[in-house]
């Protein structure tokens, strides 16, 4: 597939991937002491999730689990535990049954091959290639938000891209990739990076981005997005903020709690009780006995 772009592809390429050995961020997953174990960990920690929150988190896990042997021979409660407010705790759990599998599976070690990436629990599509790419500098189209902004304004002249992932999006990123592995793996965290700092989602700082000048949406006068309602995430007085106070309950209690420790931190009742309910469902926590919890795997206090 041949994608039409403003400029011949190589001028696209050399244009961003200089901007982005200029100016891309000093992050300790793009070290080259960073593992493939350590691009993984913040891979799961950067979703949904400000890199300056993920930071002092990150460096925290590794310090504790610096492989995935050390984090599967853990409770997955004590992932949830040190997951603290990164937000959506599930990705603890998940993260820990990936490391489980890498350490059954694979001898410890974080597979390189992007099928075998894509078949450990908690690995989705855009976790398996950005993992390939950016730990073994890999071919590969890595399509996060910031990527899909980037190639919607560039290639498609629209101000931001569809609400979930389309083939045609896949097609696109694919066909922009740099031939040679290492420079298509640097090319994807250069498109990301850009997305992250300049070609921004709510003020876009056109004035000093690279390619401006190329790109599809400027040159057609930065049409206003005209498709599907884009719906800000709210927070206070959600589930999700219930569920956040009775999380951090369980995780500074470090044993078993009773119910009500967990009812003095919400007052509505049924949608404490929801959210209680939710966190059970989702194997964040376990009820131990009537009215009693804990989170999962947590070692059982002594109660009379």
């Amino acid at each position: 597939m041949s994608v039409h772009t403003a400029v011949p592809l190589p001028v696209l390429h050399s244009t961003i991937l200089d901007w982005y050995a200029e100016h891309a961020r000093d992050l300790p997953w793009r070290t080259p002491e960073a593992t493939p174990w350590a691009v993984m960990v913040s891979e799961f920690m950067l979703q949904q999730t400000p890199v300056k929150r993920v930071l002092p988190a990150y460096a925290a896990w590794l310090e504790r689990w610096p492989t995935p042997a050390a984090l599967a021979a853990d409770a997955p409660g004590e992932a949830v535990r040190m997951w603290g407010r990164l937000g959506y705790p599930r990705r603890a759990l998940r993260l820990h049954a990936a490391a489980t599998a890498i350490t059954e599976r694979h001898g410890g070690e974080v597979p390189d091959d992007h099928a075998q990436l894509l078949a450990l629990p908690g690995v989705g599509e855009y976790t398996a290639a950005a993992v390939a790419s950016f730990a073994f500098r890999q071919r590969h189209a890595v399509l996060d938000t910031n990527v899909r902004r980037v190639l919607a304004r560039v290639v498609d002249a629209v101000e931001h891209p569809p609400t979930a992932t389309t083939a045609a999006e896949r097609r696109t990123a694919t066909a922009l990739l740099p031939d040679a592995d290492g420079t298509a793996a640097t090319w994807a965290v250069a498109v990301m990076e850009l997305g992250a700092l300049v070609c921004t989602a709510r003020t876009p700082r056109c004035v000093g981005c690279p390619v401006a000048a190329m790109c599809a949406w400027r040159l057609a006068g930065s049409p206003p997005y005209d498709g599907p309602p884009r719906r800000g995430q709210t927070y206070a007085g959600t589930d999700r903020q219930v569920r956040g106070k009775l999380l951090a309950v369980l995780r500074e209690a470090h044993g078993e709690v009773a119910q009500a420790a967990l009812d003095a931190v919400w007052d509505e009742p049924v949608q404490r009780a929801r959210a209680l309910d939710g966190l059970v469902a989702d194997g964040l926590v376990e009820p131990v006995g009537p009215g009693v919890y804990r989170l999962p795997g947590a070692v059982p206090s002594s109660r009379p």
